[in-house]
């Protein structure tokens, strides 16, 4: 049967009328749904009576009501995408704070299990943009090529800087009051690349000519920690806060990642290249890889000097007090751990490396 329009027109407003009655019953007076009810009403006899005045003169009078309960909200999708937004960034908070974290790896202690910055320096000019770009978003690379311009320059200082506001890098102070700015920490250019104050260079000769690998990037799971509890052999992230042996110049917590070598009551025991944990030498696939010496592993080492603390020699042992924990680098040669600074209080556990997310070389995936 043929429906004239206005009766298809009014039962949608008879529709919206209810359903903003349902909605908004709790928010409005009760005066102004008292008066949306009795013109919904009206309406609904018009529309029995296929009275195309009736209907139209009650549609008339019922939109006025309808805008009182619930008012026309200007820049309605503005408003909702802004909601969204913020529901996205709460849950977003909410993942980093009780589940997942993002980790950078700083250094290079836990190599080539996991890989931090490292650096090389090069003969040539960098390669073109395109290679660059692709370079950047599959290995985690990037270029410095940076070219003395003055007549004669030298090198007065170099100190750590944010590079276009959010990148770790480092700032190149020349004597002749040019500054240069690099992506690269000030450690790495000392220590890797061998770039030093008192440097003096001539013009068109380069300052830096080298390429970075900016480290693996991974998610630590906080989770897992508060029902099963750390696990030997975990690659752990950890906060320093109250450790004494780890010096913080800014006064702040800083975060480290090593293996978890030692649970409370352990006994812990090293004598090249082999870890022993009570008594017995340790054979967990994580420390068995490093004991290897092969594929780029150390083995476990000791050492007199150089301010280790523990373990310096074969016949050294530890004894993990109760609510701590012993960490050791797999770069066990290069490694700022326990052996140097002591033991981990268990609430500076922040949780375990679960998976890396870039760069996309052969240690993307999960951690082991």
């Amino acid at each position: 049967m043929f429906t004239p329009k206005y009766v298809e027109d009014g039962r949608a407003l008879a529709k919206a009328a209810q359903r903003i009655i349902h909605y908004q019953e709790d928010l409005a007076t009760p005066e102004d749904i008292r008066s949306v009810r009795a013109r919904l009403m009206e309406l609904k006899q018009a529309l029995r009576e296929r009275s195309r005045d009736k209907v139209r003169a009650m549609e008339k009078a019922l939109m006025p009501l309808l805008s009182k309960v619930q008012p026309v909200r200007s820049y309605q999708s503005v408003r909702e995408n802004v909601e969204l937004f913020v529901v996205a960034i709460v849950l977003a908070l909410g993942i980093r704070a009780f589940y997942l974290q993002p980790f950078k790896i700083p250094t290079g202690s836990m190599q080539p299990t996991l890989n931090g910055v490292i650096a090389h320096k090069m003969d040539g000019p960098p390669p073109n943009i395109l290679v660059r770009t692709v370079q950047f978003l599959t290995l985690g690379r990037s270029y410095e090529d940076i070219i003395c311009e003055a007549p004669n320059d030298t090198i007065v200082s170099i100190y750590g800087a944010k590079v276009k506001r959010f990148w770790d890098g480092s700032i190149i102070q020349m004597g002749s009051g040019r500054v240069y700015q690099v992506g690269i920490s000030p450690e790495v250019l000392k220590y890797q690349l061998r770039i030093f104050e008192g440097q003096q260079f001539v013009q068109g000769q380069p300052i830096l000519r080298a390429y970075a690998d900016l480290g693996d990037q991974l998610f630590v799971d906080k989770f897992s920690y508060n029902l099963l509890g750390p696990r030997r052999g975990d690659v752990f992230v950890f906060r320093t806060n109250g450790i004494v042996g780890i010096p913080s110049p800014d006064g702040n917590s800083q975060h480290y990642i090593k293996r978890l070598a030692g649970l409370p009551g352990d006994t812990l025991r090293i004598d090249q290249p082999n870890l022993f944990i009570d008594g017995k030498k340790a054979d967990e696939y994580p420390f068995e890889r490093v004991e290897s010496q092969k594929k780029g592993y150390p083995g476990y080492r000791n050492s007199p000097g150089g301010g280790m603390v523990y373990l310096t020699d074969p016949s050294s042992t530890v004894t993990i007090p109760p609510h701590n924990y012993f960490a050791l680098g797999d770069n066990s040669a290069n490694s700022l751990d326990s052996r140097y600074w002591g033991f981990v209080p268990s609430q500076n556990v922040v949780g375990r490396g679960l998976f890396v997310y870039w760069p996309f070389t052969s240690h993307w995936g999960f951690v082991r």
